[in-house]
This record gives C-alpha cells, sequence and structure tokens, in this order.
C-alpha cells in the first residue's frame, strides 16, 4: 500500500513539474523580448495635431473618459518608457460631453449617445437632464497642450488666427473646441503647437473634415463645402497640407501622417436602408392604398413628361424606398403644373381632398413644387443616420407652408409626412454625384499627402484608409476581438457612426507604432509595448459620470 502511494506522489509530482516547466518556458519566452528602443527618434516633448480622431471624440461628443482613451494619449504611454515627456491634455470637465459659454449649453454640441437598447440614443434619454460643466468661457484648461486636436477641424482651420476668438463663434468662423484651448485669441491650432517645440509629432486625419461637413450635410453646399484641392495656402488642401508638415519637420522633429478614409463607408453612411417603409408597420401599411392613388395621378404626368423612371409606387409586400428629393434631376415642377391644370380629370382628383374645384390650379402649382425633383431612392443612395429618426415624421416647416397656402391643417400634415408624402430634402441624402465629388477630393487630398509624406525623409504615412476599409470588408482581428465598422456592435466604430471606440483608437495608435518601428527604427511591436485590446472599452456606460 505504501508502494502504491509513493508511486501516486510521484505521477502527481510528475504532473506539477510538467507545469513548472510550462511556466519557466512561457516566462523565459517574455524574457527573450528584446529591450524597447526609440530608433532615431526623440519622443522628449511629443504633440498631436489633428482633429476629432486625434482629441478622442467618440458617440458624437468629446469627455473625460474618452479623452484618456485617445490614440495619442495610448502612444504617449509607449513613449514614456523609451524617455517620453509628460502629455498634457485639455480635458473636459465630465463625462456627460457637450460645450457650454457662460453657464449656456452652445447649440448642436450636446452630451453624448448612449446604447439605449435598441440602437444610439442621447444620454439624457436614458438618465434625465444634466450639466454640462465644461464652459469654454468660464472653466477654460491652462495650456500648452500636447493634444492639439480640435474636433471639426478643417486643413485650413490650422492656419486661421480667428478660429480661437469666442467673438467669432456668432458668425461660425471659430470652434468652440479651439477657442477653449487656444493660447491667444489671435492664436492658430499649428503656432501653438510649434511653440511648444516638438521632438516628435502626428498629424491625423487632417482632411478629413474637409469632406466630412459635406456628407454630413447630405452633400447640401448650402451647410457645408468641400475644401478644393487647388488653390492659395489656407484656401486649397495641396498646398496648405504640405505648409503645415513642413513647418512641423522645419526644426528636425519627427511625425507620423495618416492617409483620409472613405468616408461613405462608414456607418453613418451605410445604417439607413434606402427602402425602410415597411408594409407591416401599422403606421405605414394600411395608408398604401390611399398613397398609390394619389401618386398614381402624379405617375401619370410622369408617364407624360416622359419621365416614368420617376413614377411613385409603395408595396403592399415589400418594403418600399422613401421618396427623395435628388436635386441632379431636371426640376419638372412647371412641366408638373401646366400638364395637371391642364387635365380635365383634375379638379374631380382635386375635390376627392375635401377642397373646391376651384382650388386645383393651387394643387397643380404646389404638386409641381414639390414633386418637380422627386424620385424614389434606391441602392445607390446612402442616407446619413439621423434620418432615421425623420422619416414618417411630420415636418412642420412644411405643414406651415402648406396651410398658408390655403390648405387645412390635416391636409397639409398628410401631405408632409417625411419621405413618404414630403420627399426628403438633400441634406438627408447622399446621392451618387455627391458620393463622387466627396470620392474624388479624397484620392485627391492622398494624393498630396502620400507624395508629402514620400517627399520628406522625417515623415512616415500611417494607411487609416486601408484599416478601415479591411474593418469594413473583412474585419480586423484584434488580440482576441475582431473589429468591424457595423454600428453598435462592431467595436471598432463608436455610436456616431463616425468616429472610433476606444479599442478602435488603441488599434489605431498600435499602427502608429508599428509604423515609428518601421520608419524610425524603434521596436514597440518587436517588444510588446504595445495597446492591448482588452484594456479598451467599445462602449461608455450610461452611468459614467
Amino acid at each position: 500500500m505504501n508502494v502504491k502511494y509513493i508511486w501516486l506522489l510521484i505521477i502527481l509530482f510528475g504532473f506539477t513539474a510538467c507545469n513548472d516547466i510550462e511556466d519557466v518556458s512561457r516566462l523565459e519566452a517574455e524574457a527573450e523580448l528584446p529591450e524597447l528602443t526609440a530608433g532615431s527618434a526623440d519622443f522628449s516633448n511629443y504633440v498631436a495635431i489633428g482633429a476629432s480622431f486625434t482629441a478622442g471624440f467618440t458617440d458624437n461628443a468629446l469627455f473625460k473618459a474618452a479623452q484618456a482613451n485617445s490614440f495619442p494619449n495610448i502612444l504617449s504611454q509607449q513613449f514614456s518608457k523609451v524617455e517620453g515627456g509628460d502629455f498634457k491634455q485639455p480635458l473636459t470637465s465630465d463625462n456627460y460631453g457637450g460645450l457650454a459659454a457662460g453657464g449656456s449649453r452652445i447649440p448642436g454640441f450636446d452630451p453624448r449617445l448612449i446604447f439605449g437598447g435598441a440602437g444610439p440614443v442621447p444620454l439624457e434619454s436614458v438618465i434625465g437632464p444634466v450639466t454640462v460643466t465644461t464652459d469654454i468661457a468660464l472653466n477654460k484648461p491652462t495650456g500648452p497642450f500636447n493634444n492639439m486636436g480640435v474636433p471639426g477641424a478643417k486643413s485650413y482651420h490650422l492656419l486661421f488666427n480667428g478660429y480661437g476668438n469666442i467673438a467669432n463663434l456668432a458668425t461660425k468662423t471659430a470652434n468652440p473646441y479651439f477657442v477653449r484651448i487656444a493660447s491667444s485669441t489671435s492664436a492658430t491650432i499649428l503656432g501653438d503647437a510649434m511653440a511648444q517645440n516638438p521632438t516628435f509629432f502626428t498629424l491625423s486625419e487632417i482632411g478629413g473634415n474637409d469632406v466630412l461637413g459635406y456628407a454630413l450635410a447630405g452633400g447640401d453646399s448650402t451647410i457645408d463645402n468641400i475644401t478644393p484641392s487647388a488653390g492659395p495656402l489656407g484656401v486649397g488642401f495641396d498646398q496648405t497640407y504640405s505648409y503645415i508638415v513642413t513647418t512641423l519637420t522645419s526644426a528636425g522633429a519627427k511625425g507620423v501622417v495618416t492617409n483620409i478614409p472613405y468616408i461613405t463607408d462608414l456607418p453613418h453612411f451605410t445604417t439607413v436602408p434606402y427602402n425602410p417603409l415597411s408594409p407591416l408597420n401599422p403606421s405605414f401599411g394600411p395608408q398604401i392604398p390611399t398613397l398609390n392613388g394619389i401618386f398614381g395621378q402624379l405617375n401619370q404626368v410622369f408617364a407624360f413628361l416622359g419621365a416614368s423612371e420617376r413614377s411613385i409606387v409603395f408595396s403592399t409586400t415589400a418594403a418600399s424606398p422613401v421618396i427623395i428629393k435628388d436635386e441632379s434631376l431636371v426640376n419638372l415642377s412647371a412641366q408638373i403644373e401646366g400638364v395637371l391644370n391642364a387635365s380635365p380629370t383634375f379638379p374631380a382628383f382635386v375635390q376627392s381632398f375635401g377642397l373646391p374645384a376651384q382650388a386645383a390650379p393651387l394643387v397643380a402649382s404646389l404638386f409641381g413644387i414639390t414633386y418637380g425633383q422627386a424620385r424614389m431612392a434606391n441602392d445607390n443612395d446612402l442616407l446619413v443616420l439621423p434620418s432615421s429618426s425623420v422619416i414618417g415624421t411630420v415636418n412642420t416647416t412644411s405643414v406651415a407652408f402648406l396651410m398658408n397656402q390655403g390648405l387645412p391643417q390635416a391636409l397639409a400634415g398628410q401631405f408632409s409626412a417625411e419621405g413618404i408624402t414630403l420627399p426628403l430634402a438633400d441634406k438627408w441624402v447622399l446621392i451618387p454625384s455627391e458620393q463622387q465629388e466627396i470620392k474624388t477630393a479624397t484620392d485627391a487630398y492622398n494624393t498630396t499627402i502620400a507624395s508629402v509624406a514620400s517627399s520628406n525623409p522625417n515623415v512616415a504615412l500611417v494607411d487609416l484608409k486601408g484599416i478601415l476599409q479591411e474593418a469594413t470588408i473583412s474585419g480586423i482581428i484584434f488580440d482576441n476581438y475582431i473589429l468591424q465598422t457595423s454600428l453598435v456592435t462592431g467595436g471598432a466604430i463608436g455610436l456616431d457612426g463616425v468616429h472610433l471606440t476606444a479599442r478602435g483608437y488603441a488599434y489605431l495608435a498600435n499602427k502608429f507604432l508599428e509604423k515609428i518601428d518601421e520608419a524610425f527604427g524603434s521596436n514597440f511591436i518587436a517588444s510588446g509595448n504595445v495597446a492591448k485590446a482588452g484594456d479598451y472599452p467599445t462602449n461608455y456606460s450610461p452611468t459614467l459620470q
């Protein structure tokens, strides 16, 4: 019996010894990693210049936790291991997000979005009203700041000396985020960065906002425009970008720049389907016969005018597209009005709405105004993310206009349903010609960026465009996770459908480190000094305050 127990102890010891050997092997493998070196780069004074990605913007806001997870801050943590200096960020005052000025919220700069169970919703819709405490007039932080990321900044804004002047907010020629951190009312972003004598820099996503503003506005040029490639310094992208990089490297600093992704691949532009109108929707389905009867009259006019492709028909068995205004179409307003006025059956059609036959000319004019450039959306159109909360709602401005023309309120409401009886305005849809404008500009910017980077030995280029394309097409493996660009579930893109999650920013930081190793002889990747995916979230709790 004693012999048996002795053998059991020997076997047990054998298993234990194997585990010890494995542990030793693992420790030895870790010990075999090379010692970290900075190569030829000097990280003692790292300054990050850029826009929203650089700032850490996510979920449609800038807030403390997101800033802590900005890719420049993640980089600085690795740089600190090779004599990198302190990295000061202009931290906001809370985790709500949003901006105030003199105690009043700045319109359009609202608290962050959160996941509401089915999709993104405003923070306050879940936790109730909050007080935004980041006030650009009352509690400006003291610089200088190593993180000079300014959400919303276009290329030429980096050179504009009124961009940080609070007095210019009224004319929309200043940016509240830069007002908050500018060294003076006449400071420039580039000037404040250079005043710190950076030894290393990142210049990220400059050029993105030069097309993004136009895209977010649905291609409505009355809201925002694309920056031209050609043009003088401070106007055209090419000269402006070249000047910025030349200035940053003028004292010998090394740095990394990024190119621009195809922003129309982001979920802000790909999440809302062109055909969201389900016949099973009790608010829409029962109206389909009536709607088809009304549009049947208009479709006859389209056919008469040789424009049958503009016909509007809602399906009773499948999801239907929304109606949109396509400003690239020939405006048939006058022709529609003329054909309807010439129709002997049109007065009776008008009477079916409860209007007198004498109202036929008025209704003909309104039909022409409303549907002169209307068509049903197709799979080549991109609806912006905010359109999801608009489709099917009653446009009160349209109601007021129609009532002013003499229509009863109920009838005015029936003809003001967004995307159903009222074509979605330009700002809600990117039509193919607008998408092409964005692509053409992006390609031109990227050509310039690649040329500037390749001609300067102190500059390396991160392929941000390729990174987001890979995440969109196949997904990116990041440690034990897969990053994709689908809204909410993809892990790479935040709830606003444009900006990265904290985990996405961590992956981007690693791509910067990879390029720094390649260009300047450091070894962050080989030595294991990188961001770990599991340390960074893909969303923030609504209780984070």
